[in-house]
C-alpha cells in the first residue's frame, strides 16, 4: 500500500533502496569506530578493524531491514501519522530485526560475530533511517504546502458527511491536499462534476455518498475514470468489482480506489531518474546543434525571439509554458484562424496539423523535419513539467475544444517529448481518435521497459523524418 498524496515526488521502492544504503553505511561506520570505541570503553580490541566475520549480517540486513519496515507499515501514509508513531514503528522493527539476527546467530552457530559492531551498526542504521524519515516528511509537507504541488481534491457528498469526514482526518492529510470543491451528488448533476474536474484540474474525487443511489455514484465514478482522475469511494456502502480497483483507508473510513493510470512503483522512480539524467546528457551532447539552430533562425527569420513559448496542457490539464525553437513567422499565432479557414485542418478533431503550413519559414521546416525544434523541451523535462516519454502536450485551446471526456484521459499522465504516436507516423496519423487510442494504449500498458522501447524507436523515426512536417 502506498502514500497516494506524495505519488508525484517519491516512490516506496525508492525509499527502500535509500534505507538499504543507509544500513550499509551504518555498518561501515560502525566497523571504522570499532577500535576507538573499544579504546574509550577500555575493552580489548580485535586485530582487524573491518567487517570480517560480519559479512553475513550486512548481506542479510541490507535487504531485510526495508522489508521489515514495509511489513510494519512504516512506508504507509507518512503524512497521516503523528510524530511519535514513526519512532514506535522503528523501535518495533528494530526488535524484530534483532530477534531474527539472534535466531540465525544461535541456530547457525555463528560465534565470530562482533557484537559491538553489530550493536553500533543497528543503532546507527535505525537512527539514519529516522533522520531520513524526518526530512522526507518535512520535504513532502513543504511541497504539499506549495500551491503548485498540493493535490487538488473534490469532496463529493452531502455537507454533513463531508464535514464529518474532514473532522476525522489527520492534519497531515489536509496539508497535502487543496480542496478545490464540494460537490453534492443529490442536488448537482453529473455534468456539473464533469465541468468541475475540467476547470479545477482535479487530481482526485473523494465520494462520501452513503445515502446516494448506487447508479448515480457509478455514473459519477465513470466521469472520473474516463478522464483518468482517481475516484476514492467510502466502501461502507459500495460493494462491487470494477477494473483495477485499489483499497486504502483515510480518516478511519475504508476506501475503494478506481485507478486508470500507472500505480506508484520503483518503475516510476526509475522513469524520473531517466528523465533527469537523459535530459542533462542530451543537453550536453546536442549543444552545438542548439547554437546552429539559434544562428539559422536569426538569419532566416529576424525580428522575433529564437525560442517560441506557448501554454500547453500538462498533468491533469494544468497549464505550463512549453519551449521550442521558433519555426514560424513572428505573427503565426494571430494568423491561425485565417489559416484554418483558407487551408483547413488535416486532423479530424480538436488538434491542428497542416503539412504545407505557409507560416513555417524554410529553415524552420528543416528544424521540424529532424525534430530539432523540440530540443528546448529538455528544459521542461528538467523542470518536471514533461517527461521524455508521454502523450504530446496540446495547446490549451485544443484541449478546450475536446468534446469527449474520455479524450481527457491522456492528461492523466505527465506529457512527453515522444510517445507511440511519434514512432507510428507522427503527422501521417490524421485521425484524432487514433491518436488518443495510441496514447491510452501507452497509459494502460506502461512500464519503464516500454519507455526504453519508445526512446530507441524514436531515433530512427527522427533520423529518417518519418511523418515529420
Amino acid at each position: 500500500m502506498k502514500e497516494r498524496g506524495s505519488k508525484h515526488y517519491l516512490s516506496i521502492q525508492g525509499l527502500q533502496i535509500v534505507d538499504a544504503i543507509l544500513i550499509w553505511v551504518a555498518f561501515m561506520l560502525a566497523a571504522y569506530l570499532d577500535d576507538p570505541v573499544r579504546e574509550f570503553l577500555k575493552v580489548p580490541s580485535i586485530p582487524e578493524r573491518s567487517l570480517i566475520g560480519m559479512t553475513w549480517v550486512v548481506f542479510m540486513l541490507v535487504p531485510l531491514t526495508p522489508l521489515v519496515l514495509e511489513r510494519s507499515g512504516y512506508y504507509e501514509n507518512p503524512l497521516n501519522r503523528r510524530r511519535g508513531q514513526n519512532l514506535t514503528i522503528l523501535f518495533r522493527s528494530l526488535l524484530v530485526v534483532i530477534f531474527i539476527v539472534g535466531l540465525i546467530s544461535v541456530f547457525g552457530k555463528i560465534i565470530n560475530t562482533k557484537r559491538l559492531v553489530l550493536g553500533m551498526g543497528l543503532t546507527f542504521g535505525f537512527f539514519f533511517i529516522w533522520v531520513r524519515g524526518f526530512f522526507t516528511i518535512r520535504y513532502l509537507r513543504s511541497r504539499a504546502a506549495s500551491e503548485g504541488f498540493a493535490e487538488r481534491v473534490v469532496l463529493a457528498g452531502d455537507p454533513e458527511e463531508t464535514q464529518a469526514f474532514l473532522n476525522n482526518l489527520e492534519p497531515g492529510v489536509l496539508e497535502a491536499w487543496k480542496i478545490v470543491g464540494h460537490f453534492n451528488l443529490e442536488s448537482n448533476s453529473i455534468g456539473d462534476l464533469n465541468n468541475l474536474i475540467k476547470v479545477e484540474s482535479v487530481h482526485r474525487v473523494v465520494f462520501l455518498a452513503k445515502h446516494t443511489e448506487f447508479d448515480r455514484v457509478a455514473r459519477a465514478v465513470e466521469t472520473c475514470e474516463v478522464q483518468g482522475v482517481e475516484a476514492w469511494i467510502g466502501a461502507s456502502f459500495l460493494r462491487t468489482q470494477v477494473a483495477r480497483p485499489g483499497f486504502d483507508v483515510i480518516g478511519g473510513q475504508p476506501m475503494l480506489v478506481f485507478r486508470s493510470t500507472p500505480e506508484l512503483s520503483w518503475q516510476l522512480f526509475a522513469k524520473k531518474l531517466v528523465d533527469v539524467t537523459g535530459a542533462l546528457l542530451f543537453l550536453v551532447l546536442s549543444s552545438p546543434l542548439w547554437l546552429a539552430a539559434a544562428i539559422g533562425i536569426r538569419l532566416s527569420s529576424p525580428g522575433a525571439p529564437v525560442l517560441f513559448t506557448q501554454e500547453r496542457a500538462g498533468l491533469y490539464g494544468k497549464p505550463f509554458r512549453i519551449y521550442k525553437f521558433r519555426t514560424m513567422i513572428p505573427n503565426a499565432e494571430e494568423l491561425l484562424e485565417q489559416i484554418k479557414k483558407e487551408h483547413g485542418n488535416e486532423v479530424d478533431g480538436p488538434a491542428f496539423k497542416l503539412s504545407s503550413d505557409p507560416r513555417i519559414f524554410p529553415f524552420g521546416r528543416f528544424l521540424r523535419k529532424y525534430s530539432i525544434d523540440e530540443f528546448p523541451q529538455m528544459i521542461n523535462v528538467l523542470r518536471g513539467e514533461m517527461s521524455l516519454v508521454g502523450p504530446r502536450p496540446l495547446p490549451l485551446h485544443e484541449i478546450e475544444a475536446i468534446k469527449k471526456s474520455s479524450h481527457r484521459r491522456r492528461l492523466s499522465v505527465r506529457p512527453g517529448i515522444t510517445c507511440i504516436w511519434q514512432i507510428s507516423g507522427r503527422s501521417d496519423i490524421t485521425d484524432f481518435e487514433e491518436w488518443v487510442r495510441l496514447d491510452e494504449s501507452y497509459i494502460d500498458h506502461w512500464s519503464i521497459w516500454e519507455d526504453f522501447r519508445i526512446l530507441l524507436k524514436t531515433i530512427p523515426a527522427v533520423l529518417f523524418s518519418k511523418g515529420a512536417r
